[in-house]
């Protein structure tokens, strides 16, 4: 051997060794399969490399990665490449026409002519035949000995990234599952708020481009590569996990008054009513006056509207409130003889609810929703890359100022990753067209409400300048 073969083997081997410490390090299937077919070319110094993976359950060969041709499946056990992964012994061929083995169709397709060919095994740990790599007309001549010992020597490591790639595919496949079904464990909970969750995401993450494209002074150097995307996207994605632990009835109430409540107070009024116009017939057939119950049955259908005016969940004007109190004092005789009010204490508390539908006591039950996100994404045990996902999420209605919840943490303790979220979720649940308590917000007037909530320094300025001036909300506008 001379020095100058010498030396050209040593340093393949050396090409080899670097490109396994690449291989270890490559988790993308796609890019790890395109580094080893070129790597496979450059080693057999071949002018084509394909890498074939098996699929067993299918009983065929695919190769999205090959050197001038696009996707190809053939199956298991056809062909010199079927034929090396059924046998696991390599195959080199000189000429390439004189082999049966050779299928010459796939060369009158493509337009290219094959003239030598080497495929070799690729074993994982166990030993098993898990892909195959095939070299196709090498440049000096036929393929040696020597080539299959190296490409023999290749496949071997990239059996086993392409193993580790395959693993780490199907577990993001698993996680990823894991949070869509989540998603629509939360939206039957809450079918009012169906698609927001995903809408947060939608925006968060294009908040976070727009940042690392444009970051305002106070964020300059951040960045966010494809993993810490992928965190913040399924941080976003499980924000309203919790929940899935707050009461049902309480998570979908709409009105002051829940459904069973309200046709309580109805009942109660068609009573009175009906009392009323008992006494006013009687009235009549006695020969005495029916102008005074008359007038107290049209103040009791005008109550009544009071009532119903007062159960939607909008701002309680102070007449509403006072009209509520003399329903309240207001009493009649039932069938039993017993006088009875048209209001009880607890109808009349819910009824005055100044703004929303929700008393303090279900608000803050709401309002827990973020510490049982926090508890149950804590039980998950998530990957590095994905660790922070329940920190991310449990600050969502936290405030810079302080005054948000759970835990009223200060601006400095909350994480770029959950104002930016902040802002998504503010801005989504103000202009979403699916609540039945309120009206769609315009985007623009939901954006000025986003402004003045940054001029109180309660969210963040900078991001939210860039989630205008990036265009990031149009992300979730339909047309």
């Amino acid at each position: 051997m001379t020095d100058a073969t010498l030396r050209r083997r040593l340093e393949k081997l050396q090409s080899i060794l670097d490109v396994a410490k690449a291989m270890t390090a490559e988790r993308r299937l796609d890019r790890l399969l395109g580094l080893v077919v070129d790597e496979a070319a450059k080693v057999a110094e071949a002018d084509r490399c394909t890498i074939f993976i098996a699929d067993r359950e299918r009983g065929e060969l695919w190769s999205k990665v090959a050197h001038g041709s696009g996707e190809i499946r053939i199956p298991l056990g056809a062909g010199i490449a079927g034929a090396v992964a059924a046998t696991g012994e390599t195959i080199r061929i000189d000429d390439a026409y004189s082999d049966a083995r050779f299928n010459p169709d796939v060369d009158r397709a493509s337009g290219y002519r094959t003239r030598n060919i080497l495929t070799v095994p690729m074993r994982n740990t166990k030993g098993e035949v898990v892909g195959v790599l095939q070299a196709l007309n090498r440049r000096d001549g036929a393929f040696t000995a020597e080539d299959e010992e190296l490409l023999g020597a290749l496949a071997g490591p990239a059996a086993s990234a392409i193993e580790n790639a395959v693993l780490n595919a199907e577990i993001e496949r698993l996680f990823e599952g894991f949070v869509q079904a989540s998603v629509v464990a939360i939206e039957q909970r809450d079918p009012t708020t169906a698609g927001h969750s995903g809408r947060v995401a939608v925006l968060t993450c294009g908040l976070a481009r727009a940042v690392e494209k444009a970051p305002p002074p106070a964020w300059r150097g951040v960045s966010f590569d494809a993993a810490a995307l992928q965190q913040l996207r399924y941080a976003a994605l499980l924000h309203d996990f919790g929940k899935v632990g707050v009461r049902e009835h309480v998570l979908v109430k709409a009105d002051k008054l829940h459904p069973h409540e309200l046709e309580l107070v109805r009942a109660r009024f068609d009573l009175a009513r009906a009392t009323l116009e008992n006494a006013r017939l009687r009235a009549r057939l006695e020969g005495r006056a029916e102008a005074a119950l008359a007038e107290q049955a049209r103040e009791l259908d005008a109550l009544w509207d009071v009532v119903v005016a007062s159960n939607r969940p909008t701002v309680l004007p102070a007449e509403a409130s006072a009209r509520l109190r003399d329903a309240a004092a207001r009493t009649f005789t039932d069938l039993r003889g017993e006088a009875r009010p048209l209001l009880t204490p607890v109808e009349l508390s819910s009824l005055s609810i100044p703004k929303g539908s929700l008393s303090d006591a279900e608000r803050r039950e709401i309002e827990g929703h973020v510490t049982h996100t926090f508890r149950f994404l804590s039980e998950i045990p998530w990957t590095r890359t994905l660790r922070r996902i329940p920190e991310i999420a449990h600050g969502h209605h936290e405030k810079l100022d302080g005054r948000g919840y759970p835990r009223g943490v200060p601006g400095p303790e909350i994480a770029i990753e959950t104002r930016m979220m902040t802002i998504s979720d503010i801005y989504d649940a103000l202009t979403a067209s699916d609540r039945p308590y309120k009206k769609a917000m315009p985007a623009e007037k939901a954006l000025d409400i986003l402004r003045d909530e940054a001029k109180r320094g309660q969210v963040d300025a900078p991001l939210l300048e860039v989630f205008v001036g990036a265009a990031v909300w149009r992300e979730t506008v339909k047309g």
